[in-house]
């Protein structure tokens, strides 16, 4: 019989594992498209929008981030982000609702996004595609986090140039607990505070596509928020090694 590995040995294990699994090569394209428009539609969420980029529309999702569900057409999900903010289904909603205009009113000037058009598989017959979204004054993403209007959960990437995404994990980490403490966005729907914006909100020069940029860095890798299930998108190499893992599946649908 083989011998069984002490604990703290196989979380050791795993974890480099799950650091090798997703990596992917930098050369994939990557596309900017500046002065983009938001166009209004009734499936926009605060993580989800349609948008008109290079005279085409898209529908984009952001990275690293998650909003709350803004309707019921997916229960179970509305159940976890509620378990999460630690309210009910109903001030969920509310959340969501609110995350829906914040997102709006910020992207009501044009914007910048970055994307490799990696499908975000919503539920649109229009394809929609994973995205850094670039505000005048920050990262969108990051703004959400900090206002309390969004958890720090789903899809990360890294742009060609970038190390991993831990750096920015850690950033929206952060973020996230300084709008908790304040008691900000949905982290004070209770107590009404729902409305109420952080005092200082992440600057435009530490957006998360260009947080944790290295010139010398020649591969990128994708996870999804340590500690979470782990779907990962595993590259041919990893894909052996790591089948057997528990957890490891398509990237979890989210509605448009």
């Amino acid at each position: 019989m083989a011998p069984m590995l002490n604990g703290s040995l196989a979380q050791r294990l795993l974890f480099f594992l799950l650091s090798c699994v997703a990596v992917a090569r930098a050369d994939e394209q990557w596309v900017t498209y500046k002065d983009c428009r938001y166009l209004p539609n009734a499936a926009n969420d605060g993580d989800s929008f349609h948008v008109r980029a290079a005279g085409k529309e898209y529908i984009f999702r952001l990275y690293f981030v998650d909003t709350p569900e803004t309707d019921m057409s997916v229960p179970d999900r509305v159940a976890e982000q509620a378990k999460y903010f630690h309210v009910a289904i109903q001030s969920a909603l509310q959340i969501g609702l609110e995350a829906e205009r914040f997102t709006r009113k910020k992207l009501s000037r044009p914007f910048s996004i970055r994307t490799r058009k990696q499908d975000a598989r919503g539920r649109s017959r229009r394809p929609r595609y994973f995205a850094f979204v670039q505000t005048e004054t920050g990262d969108l993403g990051e703004k959400l986090i900090a206002n309390g209007l969004a958890r720090a959960y789903g899809a990360a990437s890294v742009a060609p140039g970038m190390i991993t995404p831990e750096g920015e994990w850690r950033k929206l980490r952060q973020l996230e607990r300084k709008a908790k403490k304040q008691r900000i966005g949905g982290w004070g729907v209770g107590a009404g505070r729902l409305h109420l914006r952080a005092t200082a909100e992440p600057s435009a020069s530490t957006d998360c596509s260009n947080a944790v940029i290295h010139s010398n860095a020649a591969r990128k890798s994708e996870r999804q928020l340590p500690g979470l299930s782990a779907k990962l998108e595993i590259s041919n190499a990893g894909k052996e090694t790591c089948r057997s893992i528990p957890g490891l599946e398509s990237p979890q649908t989210h509605s448009e």
